[in-house]
Order: structure tokens, then C-alpha cells, then sequence
């Protein structure tokens, strides 16, 4: 749920009707209704619009939460065995801001689960266990795999295609070769089969899962030659959905999720 402040167009504001006058004895009470709009030409200047002043601290509150979010979804949180500090200090610095509203954006983040608080210590950018890992991404496979079930039958052609294109430059080399422009489309995939839904609640639904489960795809996918056998997943996942085959495309796309759960299980003893 976005907290931003949404500036309503002008074009769409409208006075708002006055209450009719109470009615003189011997007299007709006018209808307390909105007269009919008037031409371009005649309507009211702004200042007769009952306009409630923006609320700054709100829009930069808003401003800092955006930041601070898409900081800590590009962080390396899983480089390290230790938990990521924030400093409001740095971060007032950082952004040019008071530490009011970097103070208000990281409560936010705290009740989405992003970062937690430790008495005496901090705030630190949350990170996760092996085991919620692979619990996360369970959950996401379960949603990717539905979403890939809803893009046979709502994604049209065209998008559909789209997703080919997104690996084209890996066609004639090696993934490998490109690792960290192939980690960004391997991660913008995912993101697509999602969008391709058409459910809106499913993408906002799995937005808190997708920062954690994106930094592991991202430290993973140059392991073991897991980029090239991801691609050869990924062509297959874009057939069935491209046939409108409906249980192969959410069976395929839920396996490919389900090796990532095994190989951390298996290999990523760093998260212990």
C-alpha cells in the first residue's frame, strides 16, 4: 500500500456546492444542488476551491520511504554473514533530508518487515535464515506457478513474446559471459510472469518476498553453472506459454522456482 500523497489534476477538482439558505417564510428554498457546469471561460478561479494545504513532512516521508525501499532491494544483504546497519545520520546526509522523515520511513519499512530494531544497537535491514529462505521461496513458486496459469489465458501474444526478447543477447554466448546483465534479466523474467497474471493483488502480495528471494537468484545464479541450465528452463517456461498450454507452463515454471529451494538447501550454508 503506497503511502504517497496523490495530487489531484486540476482539471478534475470541482467547487463544492454551497448549503442552500434556510427558507424565508413566503419564499422558495433553492434546491441545495451544484448548478450545471459551466464553459472553460467561466469557471472559478482556483482560490474558490476548497483546497486543504499539502502536508511536506507526509511528501517526504513518502520520498525517504521510496528510497530507502529501493536501497535496500539493490543491497547485497547476503554478502555477509552480518546484518546490514542503517545510520539516520548518514542517511540524513545522504538524502538531503531531517531525520523526521528518514525516522517515519524507516517505521514504515519496519512494519513491512524490511528492517528491525535491536535495543541499543539499531536498525538493521532484515535478513533472513536458511530456512525462511527456502520457505520464501516455496511461496513464491506456488504464486509464480498460479501466475504462469493466469498468463495462458490473460497475456496477449505480443507480451508474450516480449519475453523471448529479453534473452536474446545470451543466445550466442555463454551467459556466464555476461553474468550480471544475465542476473538482471533472469530477475526481470520472474518479474514479468507475474505481471503477465494480470493480478494486481498477486504482484503486490509477493512484493515482500521478492527482496530476499531476488538477492539469492542474484549471488546464486553465477554457481555452478546454474545460469546456463536457468536459461535452457526459461525457453521452455516461454513455449508452453506461448502454446496456451496452461498445466505445462505452471508445472515448469514451479519446478524451475523449487531447484533454486534445493540448491539453497543444499549449498548456501552462508545463510546459517
Amino acid at each position: 500500500m503506497s503511502h504517497a500523497v496523490r495530487r489531484v489534476p486540476q482539471a478534475t477538482l470541482s467547487p463544492q456546492p454551497k448549503p442552500a439558505a434556510p427558507a424565508q417564510h413566503g419564499s422558495v428554498a433553492q434546491p441545495a444542488v451544484a448548478p450545471a457546469a459551466a464553459p472553460l471561460e467561466g469557471a472559478p478561479p482556483l482560490s474558490s476551491l476548497r483546497l486543504q494545504p499539502l502536508n511536506t513532512n507526509v511528501s517526504l516521508r513518502e520520498q525517504a520511504y521510496t528510497a530507502l525501499k529501493q536501497a535496500i532491494m539493490d543491497a547485497d544483504i547476503y554478502a555477509h554473514r552480518e546484518e546490514i546497519r542503517l545510520d539516520e545520520r548518514q542517511l540524513s546526509r545522504a538524502l538531503g533530508v531531517s531525520r523526521t522523515p528518514i525516522r517515519e520511513a524507516m517505521s514504515l519499512l519496519e512494519q513491512e518487515g524490511f528492517l528491525r530494531t535491536m535495543p541499543r544497537r539499531g536498525v538493521f535491514i532484515v535478513r533472513k535464515t536458511k530456512k525462511q529462505i527456502i520457505e520464501m521461496i516455496e511461496m513464491w513458486a506456488a504464486l509464480e506457478s498460479m501466475a504462469a496459469r493466469l498468463a495462458t489465458i490473460n497475456a496477449s501474444d505480443e507480451d508474450i513474446r516480449s519475453l523471448r526478447h529479453m534473452f536474446d543477447e545470451f543466445l550466442n554466448s555463454a551467459p556466464a559471459e555476461h553474468i550480471d546483465e544475465y542476473s538482471d534479466a533472469n530477475i526481470a523474467f520472474h518479474q514479468a510472469i507475474i505481471r503477465l497474471s494480470g493480478s494486481h493483488l498477486m504482484g503486490k502480495t509477493i512484493e515482500n518476498l521478492f527482496i530476499h528471494v531476488r538477492a539469492i537468484r542474484r549471488m546464486t545464479i553465477s554457481q555452478r553453472d546454474r545460469a546456463a541450465r536457468s536459461i535452457v528452463d526459461h525457453m521452455q517456461i516461454i513455449e508452453a506459454l506461448e502454446r496456451r498450454d496452461t498445466g505445462e507452463a505452471e508445472r515448469l515454471v514451479r519446478e524451475h522456482s523449487l531447484n533454486l529451494a534445493m540448491y539453497v538447501d543444499k549449498y548456501c550454508d552462508f545463510l546459517d
